[in-house]
């Protein structure tokens, strides 16, 4: 069932990271963002672009560590009743990681997961939807991008859950189809059946860069990994995947090498 009359989308991304100065320093580098301390030193760390809070740095809860959780990037789907959105996907299959419950004078959210166990965020602010960037703004995140154990499968769920359509699909050969998904009009993401290297289904969020190969060389200087890239991809946007000196991964996108 679609839970609500118009499309929802992601909202807010967060990185959980065992070092929080490290990884404000690498992404400020990286990525081009600022930073501000939110709450108490070392609790919270806001990363914007210019005025524009766009993603935010917290410590690995220990018992996420205690669970053997790893730093990574997470996602926020913005909808209109977290506790409604909630009971919707744990009756399609999902599972509950944190129930409901309220950031004071921020809005009230959820961790769950899909029903193949990739994790995300249920969120409704309570200052309502920001209007979001122009595509390709340097420094927001430009994609999203979904490797499921069935790619099929997870896009009936997803767009039961928020309203997202298919937007086109791409042979990527041996490792079967690259479907593009939509939250509206213009396609904000791709679904794929992961490698089998891949331990878990995850999403993977792209920043926004000018250059793909000064982009990866920032990477290395700064202590992280290029796994992936760069590489072209149907459209003419170039791509590279990486993992942060913390372990976490993310990736970026440019119009140009």
């Amino acid at each position: 069932m679609i839970l609500s009359a118009s499309p929802k989308s992601f909202v807010w991304y967060e990185l959980m990271t065992t070092d929080m100065n490290a990884a404000e320093a690498f992404y400020r580098a990286v990525v081009g963002w600022d930073a501000r301390n939110w709450g108490e030193p070392g609790t919270y760390t806001l990363m914007s672009v210019g005025d524009t809070m766009v993603a935010g740095l917290m410590p690995l809860p220990a018992e996420v560590s205690a669970a053997g959780g790893r730093p990574g990037w997470l996602g926020y789907i913005g909808v209109e009743d977290v506790d409604a959105a909630t009971d919707g996907l744990v009756q399609a299959g999902g599972t509950v990681y944190r129930a409901p419950s309220d950031i004071p004078e921020v809005g009230r959210f959820s961790v769950v997961a899909d029903p193949q166990g990739a994790v995300f965020m249920l969120f409704t602010p309570l200052g309502g939807d920001r209007p979001p960037a122009p595509a390709g703004t340097p420094g927001h995140i430009g994609w999203h991008e979904l490797h499921a154990v069935d790619w099929q499968e997870a896009f009936d769920f997803y767009a039961g859950q928020f309203g997202w359509t298919k937007a086109g699909a791409i042979d990527i050969g041996p490792m079967g189809t690259y479907q593009l998904f939509a939250a509206g009009h213009a396609p904000i993401g791709g679904m794929m059946n992961k490698v089998d290297a891949m331990p878990m289904p995850a999403w993977i969020y792209y920043f926004n860069v000018a250059e793909a190969d000064a982009a990866a060389a920032r990477v290395t200087e700064q202590g992280g990994s290029v796994l992936v890239g760069p590489h072209q991809v149907p459209g003419g946007s170039w791509i590279l995947q990486c993992m942060d000196p913390q372990g976490a991964l993310f990736a970026l996108v440019a119009p140009s090498r």
